[in-house]
């Protein structure tokens, strides 16, 4: 097996190095003058079972970039198989046409890294499960429980606790994390006007003197958060948490949520915080490179990967 870091979250790359015992391969990736992406392989790799790890978080286009000519040098340097280890998959939200005339930026990029050559797909919490649809290689999207329900469980012993989607297009996964975690499950109902903006209508479920733990895949602009927090709190929840697998936080988000009803954000390392994250009040961060690093080794080992979640 090799493990080839990209540049967009080399610290998440060394850590699932050292949950694997496996060093990382060395891998030359600058840029040019012109900022044209030059990438060369240091260690041979022919014959061998090779894992990039490269999340195409900001900036989008030149990670993705550097994505696709990666795996190109190693298609070219003649791995045996090349799986793309995406962490957090960019466009994932252009999953669908929203208007006339407008791209599914999501299939795009689906082929793109299919005709640089990747034999298979890792990632992290899909923004929608139809997306693996997209590729005509295997994907293995990996759900977060693993790493939330422990933390959960821990941080809220004893308490009533109840789990919250934030909108209706996350039922499902807040669904499955109230069921490992034998809680209720409560919704809000939003209507957005337009991207980026959210106005909360109601809240479908009793959350009156609990603990509400809104779970969602995407916080960007924080916006919908934010709402949803203030809308439970009005409806009797005595504390406000978030869970959210993908920390975007662009814009004024880290702001926003530090002046919010929220007591807490918990996100992933999927996206490499910036400052104002890793110095950021409520915002907490947990590893997902423990679960990254058992799916690897459990697809280098031919073994089942939907068995991590039993």
């Amino acid at each position: 097996m090799k493990l080839i870091s990209g540049n967009s979250n080399r610290p998440l790359a060394e850590a699932v190095s050292e949950c694997l015992k496996v060093p990382l391969t060395q891998a030359v990736m600058k840029r040019f003058s012109d900022n044209e992406i030059f990438v060369e392989i240091g260690d041979n790799v022919r014959g061998q079972d090779v894992f990039l790890i490269q999340s195409t978080s900001y900036p989008a286009n030149d990670n993705l970039m550097e994505l696709l000519i990666t795996i190109d040098a190693l298609r070219r340097g003649s791995a045996r198989r090349v799986t793309a280890v995406v962490p957090y998959f960019g466009y994932a939200r252009q999953d669908r046409k929203t208007g006339p005339r407008t791209p599914i930026s999501a299939k795009l990029v689906a082929n793109l890294i299919t005709k640089a050559g990747a034999d298979r797909v890792l990632t992290l919490e899909l923004h929608a499960g139809q997306i693996q649809g997209f590729f005509d290689i295997p994907v293995d999207n990996l759900i977060i429980a693993p790493v939330f329900v422990p933390d959960i469980q821990k941080r809220f012993a004893g308490r009533d606790v109840a789990i919250v989607s934030p909108d209706v297009g996350g039922v499902v996964r807040a669904r499955a994390l109230a069921k490992r975690l034998e809680a209720d499950l409560a919704i809000i109902d939003k209507r957005r006007e337009k991207a980026g903006v959210s106005e909360v209508m109601n809240v479908i479920g009793d959350v009156e003197g609990r603990v509400c733990i809104m779970v969602d895949d995407i916080v960007d602009s924080g916006g919908t958060l934010c709402n949803a927090a203030e809308a439970l709190k009005k409806n009797g929840a005595t504390e406000v948490w978030s869970y959210v697998v993908h920390g975007v936080l662009s814009g004024r988000a880290v702001e926003r949520i530090d002046s919010s009803a929220l007591e807490g954000l918990v996100i992933t390392d999927t996206i490499q915080p910036t400052d104002l994250v890793r110095h950021a009040r409520n915002i907490e961060r947990l590893s997902v490179a423990p679960l990254l690093g058992d799916a690897i080794l459990r697809i280098s080992d031919e073994r089942s990967v939907s068995a991590l979640f039993v």
